[in-house]
């Protein structure tokens, strides 16, 4: 498939009886950035398919809402970091565990999809660690290399805020580090 762009996926939207099908360019455009977001912040595979899932479902949904204010992949990474701020939320509600590191390692080495090695694991266990909003910050300036500029864009927060969220979480994950070397 030749590489299409945002805005002819938007055309394409707009034509009747066209929505579905550009529906599924979205989709297949989208699937890999958006799961690797979500992934960061939730930490499973399949938690991440289906927070993944809901945000797909939450963007057709609100598809007649999308105003073009914002780029189309701004606003697709704004609905899948708060589906996974939604999911966290609902996760932390529901589970309260006695020793969440080694719940956390256990569940890491025991998916399928999981293949770090023990430094892997120390930084997922670090990560999980942070307030959400830091996390959120965190894997999207680490994981995906996001200008502060995008992300202000999708979290609706001002690049110094987000500065400062970086520089907090990695002194958070430097002294996780050195406190269990």
């Amino acid at each position: 498939m030749a590489r299409i762009t945002d805005k002819e996926i938007m055309e394409r939207l707009s034509q009747p009886g066209g929505q579905r099908a550009a529906f599924e360019l979205l989709v297949r455009k989208y699937t890999s950035q958006l799961y690797w977001q979500i992934r960061h912040m939730v930490t499973y595979h399949d938690d991440a398919n289906d927070v993944l899932q809901n945000t797909f479902i939450k963007a057709w949904t609100n598809l007649d809402n999308f105003r073009g204010d914002a780029k189309l992949s701004t606003w697709l990474y704004r609905i899948a970091a708060n589906e996974s701020l939604t999911f966290l939320q609902r996760r932390r509600d529901t589970v309260t565990i006695d020793d969440p590191e080694a719940d956390l390692a256990n569940r890491l080495e025991s998916d399928p999809y999981f293949d770090g090695d023990e430094t892997d694991l120390m930084l997922q266990q670090a990560i999980q660690t942070l307030p959400e909003k830091q996390r959120q910050v965190f894997n999207m300036k680490y994981f995906q290399n996001m200008k502060y500029e995008e992300m202000s864009e999708i979290l609706d927060t001002s690049v110094g805020a987000l500065k400062a969220s970086y520089h907090f979480a990695v002194e958070k994950i430097e002294k996780y580090f050195n406190e269990h070397d």
